[in-house]
Parts: C-alpha cells; sequence; structure tokens
C-alpha cells in the first residue's frame, strides 16, 4: 500500500510539473499513510523529478523516519493532520492563477471566490484567506491549525493555494478545480458575471 502511495505522489507531482501548475522547487504534498506516518516531498525538490524512494517519511511529532530531508513547510502540513483526522491528503501549489489571486487587494478574506460554477461549489464549497507570512514561518502552521475546521481550501496571502482531501486524489482534483475557476476569474473580470444565487449554492452543497 505505501508503495502505490508513493508512486501516486511521484505521479501526482509530475503532472504538476508538466502542467506548468509548479516551477522549480515550489509546492509540496504530503499524504497520511497506513502506520500514521506522513509522507511527503523533501525540501528543495523539484515536483517533476520525485523519486518514490527519496520522498519524506516523518512522524506526527515532525522527525524524520526515512527519505532526504523533509521541507520547512512539513510543519503547516503536520498542523492541520493533527486537527484534521479526516485529511489524509494535503496539495500545497505556487500555481500561476491562484498565486495571483492571492496578490489581490480587497479579497472577502471568508470566501475569497464568489460562486459562480457549480464545480467550484462541489468540489471546493468555499476557500478562506489566511494572513501573509513569510515562507516557513511557524505562524502558516498556527493559521492553519487554528483555521483548520472551517474549509478544505486556503488561500495564503501573498504565496499560494493548500488544499485539503481525505485521499490524494480528491486534494488534487480539488486544486484542478481552484486553478481554473481562477483562471476563468481573470478572463472574466470585466464583464458582466452572472453568479450563482443562495438558493442555487444551497442546492448544491451535500
Amino acid at each position: 500500500m505505501e508503495r502505490e502511495l508513493r508512486e501516486q505522489m511521484v505521479s501526482c507531482g509530475a503532472s504538476y510539473y508538466q502542467r506548468g501548475y509548479s516551477v522549480g522547487s515550489a509546492g509540496n504534498l504530503s499524504l497520511r499513510l497506513p502506520d500514521g506516518h506522513i509522507l511527503a516531498t523533501p525540501t528543495n525538490s523539484c515536483l517533476g523529478s520525485l523519486q518514490a524512494e527519496r520522498l519524506s517519511k516523518v512522524t506526527m511529532a515532525g522527525e524524520q523516519v526515512t527519505g532526504d530531508r523533509m521541507s520547512k513547510e512539513i510543519a503547516f502540513h503536520l498542523a492541520i493532520y493533527r486537527q484534521r483526522p479526516d485529511c489524509n491528503a494535503i496539495v500545497h501549489l505556487h500555481s500561476t492563477y491562484l498565486t495571483a489571486l492571492s496578490c489581490l487587494d480587497g479579497l472577502d478574506p471568508e470566501n475569497i471566490i464568489r460562486p459562480f460554477t457549480p464545480y467550484y461549489v462541489m468540489k471546493v464549497g468555499k476557500m478562506p484567506l489566511l494572513p501573509y507570512f513569510k515562507p516557513g514561518s511557524i505562524r502558516i502552521a498556527e493559521t492553519l491549525a487554528q483555521h483548520a475546521h472551517e474549509a478544505n481550501a486556503f488561500l495564503l496571502a501573498n504565496h499560494g493555494p493548500v488544499v485539503l482531501g481525505t485521499s490524494l486524489t480528491e486534494a488534487v482534483n480539488a486544486m484542478d478545480e481552484l486553478e481554473e475557476t481562477a483562471k476563468l476569474m481573470f478572463l472574466l473580470k470585466d464583464s458582466n458575471v452572472r453568479y450563482l444565487t443562495e438558493a442555487e449554492v444551497s442546492e448544491l452543497r451535500p
């Protein structure tokens, strides 16, 4: 089972890199293993060239078990996992449209994207905005832990998105939908958009 999850992470990383969702060593992926440990992309690793046997395996306490040196951003992954037992995977990218969105001023901190497609509601639900902190800062982990139960997707101001899932597949699919929705927002920025009504949004929620 662990081998399959390792290969899945490598495949997902390669897909993001090939599609331009990740450049250089930006972004990181993690998932919860059956033994309770966390598997994550190592520090300074490129998502396009991950190797299954070199992925970082760490304890929930943040201690390295095997693999290459863990990323400094593993701290916020672990903070979420501790707060959300239902979360089994996390995707954090610096994808173009979501990162551009994170740099805009005047966003609604409760839900950055006002629903205008049913897919955003069904795949994501809502996406709160969290304050800017220096990459690697413990404040990111503290803030995500504080808000972890509020949503399954967050946008770190001037940084990028963090998406949670019950599986890596679910987190990846939600991230893909988010990036496409952000792209549509920029394409429609000068248009008269028809947003979904409250009744229409309620109809889509489980």
